[in-house]
């Protein structure tokens, strides 16, 4: 059965015109009221006029970039690509592909042709900062649909989990239904929407592994928050490496006087925390204290080997003399660290643009709606065999 403005109203507990004045955002409502009816209007799956939302879709300006963290070069650097094809396209030279399209569904190409206004007018570009709240996530994709975004594109991990995933997946399926183009770029997929996924397993797998044939045994792993996809792909291909050599896969536990669990071979240690340099510090001192006899550090990203950089100075160490050092993502001051930093390359920026052009049918998606986009592997100074025994 059809859920009608009139069923919304009732659940909110306002009067139906209320609940035009909210989704239209024309005019002023008690902030308390507006969450209520937008409550609702998730409750039953409200859909504001279909055909018509469908049609302003195709016909809008706006695009949604979601980024957890705008001040993350990683978000910056995929958030400016994505605004840098947000500009007047050309006359395609074949055909594009139409508004909320899903992967593996009809057609629905525009005809050759001068481009119409889907594609060839300028676009405005939003970027949703969410924090790394999955709530914020979903609040903004509800926002977005208010608006009859032409295109939303979701960057970076998702929150690592069955609800909020249940809850995401259909988020996309009524943005979709509404005309407006979903894509993802740098996370797992979602049924209808297009993805680009980053390979954070097979970079995570060929850092350690670069490690391992250097020689190093006693590797601690700095790893991102527990709740997010990247975070657990990255550990993943850490944990694939040194279990492909024969070496314990399990993270050791402390003990109530601190000390770590006893193990015939050592296992690989790991710490989690949040993206950034002062994580990076707290963690490598942290991993220095259960096993002083670590030779190598493997960071969740870029700003986090800078702050286990920082936190091994500090403790006299030197890199990579003493202790060899990565992280993941090349992010642009990576080469310019001191010693530069041996990491695993993602191309931010390409990945990006490429997103921009999903997003606006400016380019034909991918065979089954998903792309890969390989890591490459950045050998530089902070990596190098470990010191010999006694020294």
């Amino acid at each position: 059965m059809t859920v009608t403005l009139a069923d919304v109203a009732a659940r909110a507990g306002v009067s139906p015109a209320t609940v035009s004045r909210v989704l239209s955002g024309n005019y002023p409502v008690a902030e308390a009221t507006r969450a209520r009816v937008l409550r609702a209007v998730d409750d039953l799956d409200y859909v504001v006029n279909g055909p018509a939302s469908a049609l302003a879709a195709a016909n809008s300006d706006l695009v949604g970039i979601l980024v957890n963290d705008i001040a993350d070069p990683f978000f910056g650097i995929m958030a400016g690509a994505i605004q840098s094809e947000m500009g007047p396209a050309a006359p395609p030279a074949a055909d594009v592909w139409g508004p909320g399209q899903a992967p593996g569904g009809p057609q629905g190409r525009a005809a050759t042709g001068p481009a119409g206004p889907a594609t060839a007018a300028e676009k405005l570009a939003v970027v949703c900062n969410t924090n790394g709240s999955p709530e914020r996530e979903l609040t903004y994709l509800t926002l977005l649909q208010r608006q009859r975004a032409a295109a939303v594109v979701l960057t970076g991990s998702a929150a690592d989990g069955p609800e909020h995933t249940e809850r995401l997946a259909a988020k996309v399926a009524r943005l979709v239904a509404a005309g407006t183009r979903v894509v993802l770029c740098g996370r797992p997929p979602v049924p209808g929407a297009l993805a680009l996924t980053f390979d954070n397993r097979g970079g995570a797998r060929r850092l350690t592994e670069h490690l391992l044939t250097l020689g190093h045994r006693r590797v601690g792993y700095i790893a991102g928050p527990a709740e997010r996809t990247t975070t657990r792909h990255r550990l993943e291909g850490h944990l694939a490496a040194l279990a492909a050599h024969g070496l314990p896969a399990q993270a050791p536990e402390a003990q109530p006087d601190g000390d770590p669990v006893a193990a015939s071979e050592p296992p690989p240690l790991v710490v989690h925390g949040a993206y950034d340099r002062a994580s990076g510090y707290d963690a490598a001192c942290e991993l220095l204290r259960r096993e002083p006899g670590i030779t190598a550090l493997v960071a969740a990203n870029d700003t986090v080997a800078l702050g286990a950089c920082a936190a091994l100075r500090d403790m006299g160490l030197s890199i990579p003399r003493d202790v060899s050092v990565t992280g993941f993502d090349d992010l642009p001051f990576s080469a310019d660290a001191a010693p530069a930093l041996s990491t695993v390359r993602l191309p931010l920026y390409e990945a990006g643009a490429r997103a921009g052009r999903l997003a606006l049918g400016r380019e034909a998606p991918p065979p089954g709606g998903v792309a890969m986009i390989r890591a490459e592997l950045m050998i530089r100074d902070s990596t190098a065999p470990p010191p010999a025994p006694g020294r």
